[in-house]
């Protein structure tokens, strides 16, 4: 009889050891796993101490006024941040969702009012508007192969150029549109908060895209491409489509977003929307939606809008000029950006 090979047939107790050893996780391990897994987790926490801290600061802070006040902020943000977070899941990034957004309410406005388009019509054309933009932004990411940052960072001042030769640089009050245009501000009383529709249409919104995401194969092939472009073009995906398809989809959303900021501001301004793209972006990447793409929820994105606007009602309430507001969600963001790439390190 012969022995066993002690090279080729290790003892049982040696293999176990050596599992123990593999499997041998911190506790820290352990959280970074959790955070992998569930990207919506930091964002719920963070919104919790938020929202505690900011209630023991000051005693308006959760007010039902003032939780009005925020719902209402949020749903502009929160809108724009769903087009962002398509667009980042596929490792990408759009700088001039802001702007669009303001071209559209702008050509609903003044096509409403000055043309004398219906109401229905001029939501319409405003919609086209903005999926023309996303097109023209999906085109230029795919065909030319450029770098969706230059790419948006260039069609931001185009699409703001634009904005201000088409509108002469001039204000639409709500008092002059038809009323479907600022209807989204109209508000009702929900549990002694007062809800705006835009915010029902945000929200709704985030239901649609949310079952997009989770169960069609278009939004299977959206978390493919931003994970890794060559493996999903081996698996027959067509990525350029799904890319261009994605820019698309996010204009028809914004679009949504510039007739709530219609609503919200009873107005359709030019200068609108300074801080909405950073605020956008700052929303997607506290949500837990991966800056690398491929990994991320779109209610992680609700979260980190509702952290947004917490941060800033809450710092406004503290009297911080709103220079600091803004340097507050700088500081969001990279630490956000920092906690993601530390969570990408989770052992696979």
């Amino acid at each position: 009889m012969t022995s066993p090979n002690p090279v080729t047939n290790p003892p049982t107790s040696s293999l176990a050891l050596a599992s123990e050893f593999l499997d041998r996780r911190t506790p820290i391990d352990r959280v970074r796993g959790v955070l992998h897994r569930y990207p919506a987790v930091s964002p719920a926490v963070v919104l919790v101490l938020a929202v505690i801290v900011f209630g023991i600061l000051n005693d308006r802070f959760l007010a039902p006024a003032n939780l009005s006040l925020i719902t209402q902020q949020v749903a502009v943000v929160g809108t724009l941040a769903v087009a962002q977070t398509l667009i980042i899941l596929t490792a990408g990034i759009d700088l001039s969702v802001g702007a669009v957004m303001v071209l559209a309410s702008m050509v609903m406005a003044q096509t409403a009012t000055q043309n004398g388009v219906p109401a229905f019509l001029a939501l319409l054309i405003g919609i086209l508007v903005a999926v023309a933009a996303g097109l023209f932004n999906g085109l230029l990411v795919t065909k030319l192969r450029l770098p969706p940052f230059i790419v948006t960072l260039g069609t931001l001042n185009i699409f703001v150029a634009l904005t201000l030769l088409y509108s002469a640089g001039s204000t639409v009050r709500g008092s002059d549109m038809p009323s479907l245009l600022p209807s989204t501000g109209q508000t009702f009383d929900l549990f002694g908060v007062r809800v705006s529709f835009g915010v029902i249409i945000m929200l709704a919104l985030y239901i649609v895209v949310a079952f997009i995401l989770g169960k069609t194969a278009w939004g299977r092939h959206v978390y493919a491409v931003g994970d890794d472009k060559e493996a999903a073009r081996l698996a027959g995906i067509s990525v350029n489509r799904v890319l261009v398809s994605v820019y698309i989809a996010a204009g028809a959303i914004l679009a949504i977003g510039a007739w709530i900021q219609i609503g919200r501001s009873n107005a359709a301004s030019p200068n609108a929307g300074a801080d909405l793209n950073l605020d956008s972006i700052t929303a997607v990447v506290i949500g837990g939606t991966s800056l690398f793409g491929g990994r991320g929820t779109i209610w992680g994105t609700l979260l980190g809008a509702l952290i947004v606007g917490v941060f800033r009602n809450g710092l406004s309430l503290a009297g911080l000029d709103v220079l600091y507001q803004t340097l507050a969600v700088g500081i969001l963001i990279i630490v956000a950006v920092g906690v993601d790439q530390w969570i990408r390190k989770v052992r696979k």
